[in-house]
């Protein structure tokens, strides 16, 4: 489909592998949206990218030459009237290079003939795309994320601009979706749900085979993701003599606290961080694994997980889930159905969940099968890719 174009804060991300999974699906069916990116991506592990979508990406100018080239355009009279206005009148006020980008982005985009912008995320790319709308009647929708809807930073373009800005805004849960429709209500119909997919044919079942069950968990090192909750749920397992052995896969802040916690509770031999991994190592280390657990939790500021995408890959890998009943995560697991699900900040009941799954490996094997059939039906990346063309489709007029 013409006229439609993507902008990304920074793509491709080891740490948003969901978003390039969209383009790729996209791409495969046969939608190729023009690609934007703010920023270059910088220290990402090693990944498996497609070449043909990594040299597809356009990236805006550095910030220094990006400010020269619009101020350049300025006096020249080369930008929209409004665009000038706006501009000028903002001067160096905070997040004043949302404007210089959307400047030098319009032109591109009108240079292209795209009459639609989509961003990801209600940050730095959403704000950019507010402002092309200002500056040149392209309008725009984004995909609001974990904390963009719980715990949104207070920029001067807040979420409720964006919001009321957007042609469109799409979320991946039904909790996000009524979360914002109870905050937003005059905007409730413009909100749409559309799931994360995954590409289920990647994902090969586990085996369930391994002498010492395996628990494996991946995320950021971050407080939303509750590491210390599922050290501390190990450190009640090998109390109680459970065979086992566990890796988080990673990185982030808080890698040295959870290492000195490993030590503490001298789990060392059997709970290991394994850093951050290209997707097929990934894949690889749930099939060997047992039993997938995320222990997510409500940060101080209101944040928390919406649907994680490593719980649909856990699932797709045929592994029983434990997680917490927080925000979308219940629209993926059942509890007794495909996994279990605990209170949060609640190790003991952590440890008992992960206990019982470690010690049936039948029932281990059970609930992932049936998650894994779930998945297939509900979270298969090429509905959600055709449910966003759909969408766009409607909104590139």
């Amino acid at each position: 489909m013409a006229g439609v174009a993507y902008l990304f804060e920074r793509f491709p991300s080891f740490t948003q592998t969901f978003c390039y999974r969209e383009i790729a699906e996209l791409r495969r069916q046969g939608f190729a949206p023009a690609i934007f990116s703010v920023r270059r991506p910088k220290d990402e592990p090693p990944q498996d990218w497609d070449p043909g979508i990594v040299h597809a990406v356009e990236y805006l100018p550095d910030d220094d030459l990006l400010v020269r080239e619009i101020d350049r355009a300025l006096r020249k009279g080369n930008l929209p009237e409004e665009a000038a206005r706006e501009i000028k009148a903002w001067g160096r006020a905070s997040d004043f290079l949302r404007l210089y980008q959307a400047a030098w982005l319009g032109l591109r985009l009108h240079a292209l003939g795209a009459g639609h912008l989509h961003a990801h995320f209600a940050g730095l790319a959403a704000r950019t795309a507010y402002w092309v709308t200002r500056f040149f009647g392209i309008g725009f929708s984004f995909t609001a994320h974990a904390n963009d809807i719980f715990s949104p930073k207070p920029f001067t373009i807040s979420l409720g601009k964006l919001v009321a800005a957007a042609r469109a805004v799409v979320t991946v849960s039904d909790f996000s979706v009524a979360f914002l429709s109870g905050k937003f209500p005059a905007e409730a119909a413009k909100l749409h749900r559309v799931y994360n997919g995954i590409d289920l044919a990647r994902f090969q079942p586990a085996t369930f085979d391994a002498a010492t069950p395996a628990i494996i968990s991946i995320g950021r090192l971050i407080e939303k993701k509750g590491f210390g909750n599922l050290i501390e749920a190990c450190r009640l397992l090998a109390a109680e003599r459970i065979d086992f052995r566990a890796e988080i896969i990673g990185e982030g802040p808080l890698e040295p606290a959870l290492r000195a916690q490993i030590a503490a509770a001298c789990l060392t031999k059997s709970v290991r961080l394994a850093g951050p991994l290209p997707q097929g190592e990934v894949i690889g280390r749930l099939a060997q694994s047992s039993v997938f657990a995320l222990s997510c939790v409500t940060e101080a500021g209101g944040g928390m997980d919406n649907l994680p995408t490593v719980v649909m890959e856990a699932m797709a890998a045929g592994l029983p889930v434990v997680s917490t009943r927080l925000a979308g995560v219940p629209e993926m697991v059942r509890d007794g159905g495909t996994g279990f699900l605990v209170p949060e900040r609640q190790p003991a009941l952590l440890a008992e969940a992960l206990a019982r799954l470690l010690a049936d490996r039948e029932l281990a094997r059970s609930l992932g099968a049936t998650g894994r059939q779930e998945a297939t039906t509900r979270f298969a990346i090429r509905e959600s890719a055709r449910q966003l063309q759909v969408l766009f489709q409607q909104l590139a007029v």
